[in-house]
């Protein structure tokens, strides 16, 4: 099954905060047997320091001088056997099981709203009985400090929240701590007054107020007025209950020690109280015979100072010690009425709101309304009234405790005591109709409608109906309401129910922990549900305060399920349903409200106390006229509950089918989503093949291409080749490039989809950049008859920071498409400059491009044809590079393009401007050789054409080259020969390079190392390799090696390589060679980056050729004249069969020849114009 709500984080965390014990103290769940870890004793003591309390004093002397000690006495046994068996099986089961009063109540026949009930009576015992003690704690202030009665209620409801706030811990430290003072003083005051007055007992025994003095002995209205006051007080065994919770498991060793403590502290308590009430009824019949006024004759503070007086003798000393133990004693009840309330006023709400700001709000909020109480005075009105209030919550405690003595042995109720919301009814007709039957029973006792005895009984008669209502009901429901569904106890306890011992050892092991769903807290197995609506364990306390379930776990224990199947048992339908009409509910919501409202209104009435009849009658008739408004505001208000409750059921069934459509959605999704994600790992997983694939062809094409390049530069460069060679040559050359472009643009597409492209940020000459660029594709425009114009819009900064390389490639790509793709017409390059942005923008005539291709230009080898565009050269990866490079770059790429009449492609990026720039390097001359000793280079490579070429690039220059074709061959001629420099191949059969370089260095070898490969991605094999651009590879400085080199290498590079790793001097052929042979030096200086244009640089070079006194007449040579003439015409073959002639004539030595010839076969004429018109007169 799928669940129907989702968990979101904010719950998490809240109801984490709300769970955390330290504060909390289990207050909404079962006490984990975990938390039960202080001794039996210590809990008996901590529950026996409630027993303080002086109410019992006060109450058995109000008794004795109203109604007699016999009355008295009699009630005190009556109430005490009463208490007992009430407290016996409640207690016993809190223990056992680490329930508190409220979850105990609700698995022992109340229900998971029936308990409500409870709670809120129980809440009402405690601020009622907290405001009585806490008086008597006033009363005490006021006699020994003559504090002020209002402050002294301040004080004695403050000065117990810090302790109650930290919960069990707290409190049992202060009980315990407290206990011997305690017991010591209230042993001394009732052994001083048995001392000294113990030859009065008899006529205290004998004592009848002088209002009942023809009443001799037991009289049964003295005793029911007796019994209705001190029935009160049973709601005490709640406050016992709830530390005795914290009780350790019982096990065979422990069982007398546990069964003592149990008794003694739990419905024992009475016992303990029966000496302090007869202690109580003692002292006032002294203070009555010492005429004191009646109303301290019932105050603990001067009763006590009665017993005291006999130790001390002194009035002051006396008053001293009864103050001590009367705020000791009040301290330590009030300690526990505030906890208690705290937890009644915790669960009360948390069921009604599901929500809870946690026990410290709540118990704040209990001690808040008893200082209220005080403060008012209604405190005294609310004991006239303890005689109903008694009734009531006789009647709660005795039908739990039949249904624990009675239906659980005779198996009428489950044998495991159910609290969990999950697994509950909300309401149990067992305990909650026997408790409103047995209430109504006794108000109409007390009330005096059944007789005067039944009134006088009123008490008894409740508690013996309780007993027979419970077994009754449960008997004829079958126990059915108890548990919603089943509960996986119940079961467990099934299946062991004939093996005690085996039970109590599984109930007594380590607990087993679950972790719950929500707040992702482990809880032990009993405090544990699963929730079909989450599809996880849930908790107890997560369970009750989820609003948005909406019992989806028990949809016929509602409470609304439950009337209704109950109405249409006997009632019409038609009745059912104007039953559950909204008049019918607004009349029961008002007619709730207005029953409080008269209460409240009564008590303020009984408060007053109007002295005379015009004023009780003026009263009356003011309060009914309050009201009778009261009832007109409560019905508005009565209609907003109803029509906002209303309208909270229909959005959270909105909410429900939202959310379920919303689940369903995201199901969906995330099935798209793991389609998508298989997916995505396939194409990932491709794209690494791919990339595996280019890595390793490219290796196996840079091998030969480094022979290939290689030797054609070699073979250039030689003076003695034939004319009609050179041009083969320079295709091969041209080929091979063409060939390595095609490679790196394969692997630039490579890294940049795997997100290892390399950007960097150098100083870029930025105008002498575009000028190349223009003077290159000018010539290139002309050649196809096309016009090239360049827009300068802005000024240019000199220099700016980019990567050149990439902002080069881009332009060029974009700039060789314009060209090649415009058969008339012309080609206009744009160039704007506005803060630190540049825009490039090529617009041309050509054929444009239609909407639906744009996107299809921008794939790897995707090139639009039509009948109308002819085969033009390419590689197909040009403008996927420029697209990659410039997103890479931060740039923006934009396209324009109409069918017809051209496109337009505009590259905008941020370049930097640098205010002070680097000095540029100097041009590239050609060397020829270098100074000092014969340096000796090992070369290690397995193939012997790569070993052949290194041989022959650096023998010529004065170098001696050792040959060596395996790692274990480098290593046996190092016997014979210390070479000044290793140049290791990367990739060799048995031990690689950096395998043989790391050797090299551990046999203590410094030589320099410079490592080739072919192999792009090398860095990957060797992680202390840094990524620099290709070609260019500098070592980490824990790298065995020197330097690193990527082929296919530049011959010029690898000796500057060299050089500088042999700090070699090098020589270079002189500049100043004669004629045009230094032509070459003026085409390396218009190829380097310069301070001028093109013209201010063939100037300045030709002025440089002025040392030349043969210049002059070769360039009046007719083959000379010739060639410009159709130079000026760009006649590409006239122009190479004229310079076929000037190599046979031998005017021009071989490297002008070949410079003058690689402007002709790249069409740069403008250049070889303006060389072959230089006049350097």
């Amino acid at each position: 099954m799928r669940a129907t709500q989702s968990i979101f984080r904010v719950r998490r965390q809240y109801n984490k905060w709300v769970g955390d014990e330290t504060l909390e103290d289990y207050a909404l769940r079962f006490t984990a047997k975990k938390a039960r870890r202080w001794s039996i004793s210590h809990i008996g003591m901590t529950a026996l320091g409630a027993t303080a309390f002086l109410a019992l004093e006060a109450l058995s002397a109000a008794t004795t001088l109203q109604y007699g000690f016999i009355n008295t006495l009699w009630a005190m046994l009556a109430i005490s056997v009463s208490i007992f068996i009430i407290g016996l099986p409640i207690s016993y089961y809190s223990a056992r099981h680490g329930l508190d009063i409220d979850l105990l109540t609700r698995g022992g026949g109340f229900g998971y709203l029936g308990s409500t009930i409870t709670s809120l009576i129980y809440a009402s015992f405690t601020f009622i009985f907290f405001a009585i003690e806490a008086a008597i704690f006033a009363s005490a202030l006021r006699a020994l400090f003559s504090i002020p009665l209002w402050v002294g209620y301040i004080i004695s409801a403050l000065v117990v929240v810090p302790i109650v706030t930290h919960g069990i811990k707290a409190i049992s430290r202060f009980q315990v701590g407290s206990q011997p003072l305690w017991l010591l003083l209230q042993i001394c005051a009732l052994a001083a007054v048995v001392f000294y007055e113990f030859e009065r007992i008899d006529n205290w025994v004998q004592f009848v107020p002088r209002e009942h003095a023809s009443t001799q002995g037991f009289d049964l209205m003295l005793f029911g007025a007796c019994v209705s006051i001190f029935f009160a007080m049973v709601a005490q065994i709640g406050e016992q209950v709830d530390y005795l919770r914290f009780m350790p498991p019982k096990t065979p060793e422990n069982r007398y020690r546990w069964w003592f403590w149990l008794i003694l502290s739990g419905p024992g308590w009475i016992l303990v109280g029966m000496v302090k009430m007869l202690l109580g009824s003692f002292l006032a019949y002294l203070a009555f015979t010492q005429a004191m006024p009646y109303q301290q004759a019932t105050d603990p503070v001067y009763l006590y100072q009665l017993a005291f007086n006999y130790i001390t003798e002194s009035p002051s000393g006396s008053l001293v010690l009864a103050g001590i133990l009367v705020i000791l004693s009040q301290m330590k009840i009030n300690v526990t009425n505030a906890y208690a309330g705290s937890i009644a006023w915790s669960n009360f709400f948390s069921r009604l709101t599901h929500s809870h700001p946690g026990r410290v709000v709540w118990l704040v909020f209990n001690v808040a309304i008893a200082l209220v109480l005080m403060e008012m005075g209604v405190y005294r009105v609310l004991e006239a009234i303890l005689g109903v209030f008694a009734i009531v919550a006789l009647s709660w405690l005795a039908s739990l405790a039949a249904d624990l003595l009675i239906n659980k042995p005779l198996g009428l109720s489950p044998p495991i005591t159910e609290f969990k919301r999950s697994h509950l009814y909300d309401i149990n007709p067992v305990g909650v109709g026997s408790m409103l039957m047995a209430s109504a029973l006794g108000i109409v006792c007390y009330l005096g409608y059944l007789g005067n005895n039944a009134s006088y009984l009123a008490h008894f008669i409740s508690l013996g109906a309780c007993f027979v209502f419970v077994p009754t009901i449960a008997g004829i429901t079958k126990g059915r309401f108890y548990l919603a569904r089943p509960s996986s106890d119940i079961l467990f306890y099934e299946l062991h129910k004939d093996e005690d011992q085996a039970l109590s050892q599984s109930l007594n092991s380590e607990p087993a922990t679950l972790r719950c769903c929500i707040c992702e807290s482990d809880f032990e197995y009993e405090d544990m549900s699963h929730c079909p609506a989450y599809q996880g364990a849930i908790c107890s306390l997560c369970c009750s305060l989820d609003a948005r379930c909406l019992d989806s776990c028990k949809p016929d224990a509602r409470l609304k399920v439950q009337l209704n199947q109950w109405l249409e048992s006997f009632a019409p339908a038609s009745v059912v349903r104007a039953l559950n009409s909204r008049v019918a509910r607004f009349a029961f919501i008002l007619s709730c409200v207005a029953l409080l409202n008269g209460a409240f209104l009564a008590l303020i009435y009984f408060h007053i106390k109007p002295a005379s009849a015009p004023t009780a009658e003026l009263l009356s008739t003011t309060i009914w006229m309050i009201f009778y408004a009261f009832m007109i505001v409560s019905g508005v208000i009565s209609w907003l509950i109803l029509l906002a409750h209303e309208s909270r059921l229909v959005a959270q069934q909105e909410s429900n089918r939202q959310t379920r459509l919303l689940i369903d959605e995201i199901d969906a999704h995330q099935e798209t989503d793991r389609a998508l994600q298989e997916a995505k790992e396939l194409a990932e997983r491709a794209n690494d093949a791919k990339s595996r694939y280019l890595s390793g062809i490219s290796h196996e094409l840079r091998t030969p291409l480094q022979s290939i390049l290689g030797y054609a530069q070699l073979l250039s460069q030689k003076a003695d080749m034939p004319a009609q060679h050179q041009y083969p040559l320079e295709i091969i050359r041209n080929s091979g490039e063409h060939l390595a472009g095609l490679i790196e643009g394969l692997l630039d597409i490579s890294k940049i989809e795997a997100g290892r492209l390399d950007i960097y940020r150098n100083q870029v000459r930025l105008p002498e950049l575009l000028e190349q660029l223009v003077q290159m594709f000018t010539q290139q425009a002309e050649m196809k008859g096309l016009r090239f114009h360049f827009h300068l819009h802005h000024r240019l900064p000199d220099v700016v920071i980019t990567d050149e390389k990439r902002l080069r490639q881009i332009l060029i790509n974009l700039l060789s498409n314009a060209v090649k793709y415009t058969d008339h017409g012309r080609v206009d390059f744009h160039v704007y400059y506005r803060n630190q942005v540049a825009e490039f923008s090529i617009i041309d005539t050509g054929l444009g491009i239609h909407k639906k291709d744009i996107e299809r230009i921008f794939t790897p080898f995707e090139r639009v044809r039509n009948s109308h565009t002819p085969h033009t050269p390419g590689t197909g990866l040009g403008l996927t590079i420029v697209r990659l490079l410039t997103e890479v770059m931060g740039g923006n790429l934009d396209i324009k393009s109409t069918p017809g009449e051209g496109s337009c492609f505009s590259v905008s990026m941020m370049l930097s401007w640098v205010s002070t720039p680097t000095v540029a390097a100097p041009p590239q001359r050609t060397i020829k050789g270098y100074q000092g000793a014969t340096q000796i280079i090992m070369a290690v490579d397995d193939d012997p054409i790569h070993r052949g070429l290194l041989t022959d690039i650096l023998n010529p220059l004065g170098f001696r080259v050792v040959e060596a074709n395996s790692a274990d061959d480098c290593l046996r001629q190092l016997a014979d020969v210390r070479p000044d420099c290793f140049i290791l191949d990367v990739n060799m059969p048995g031990c690689s390079g950096f395998e043989l370089a790391t050797q090299l260095r551990q046999e203590g070898y410094t030589t320099p190392i410079l490592m080739l490969s072919a192999e792009v991605n090398e860095r990957h094999r060797n992680p202390l390799e840094l990524q620099l651009p290709a070609g260019l590879k500098a070592p980490h400085p824990k790298a065995p090696h020197d330097d690193y080199m990527v082929k296919p290498i530049r011959n010029q590079l690898l000796l500057e390589k060299v050089g500088n790793l042999l700090t070699l001097e090098w020589q270079y052929i002189d500049d100043t060679l004669t004629g045009i042979a230094s032509l070459t030096n003026i085409a390396s200086l218009t190829n380097t980056a310069s301070q001028t244009n093109l013209a201010s640089k063939v100037q300045c070079s030709a002025a440089k050729l002025d040392s030349s006194a043969s210049l002059k007449s070769r360039l009046q040579h007719p083959l000379i004249q010739q060639l410009t003439s159709r130079v000026q015409v760009a006649h590409r073959k006239g122009v190479l069969d004229t310079l076929d002639e000037i190599q046979t004539s031998g005017i021009l030595d071989a490297d002008a020849l070949k410079h003058l010839r690689d402007l002709a076969q790249s069409m740069q004429y403008e250049q070889l114009e303006l060389l072959l018109e230089t006049d350097p007169a």
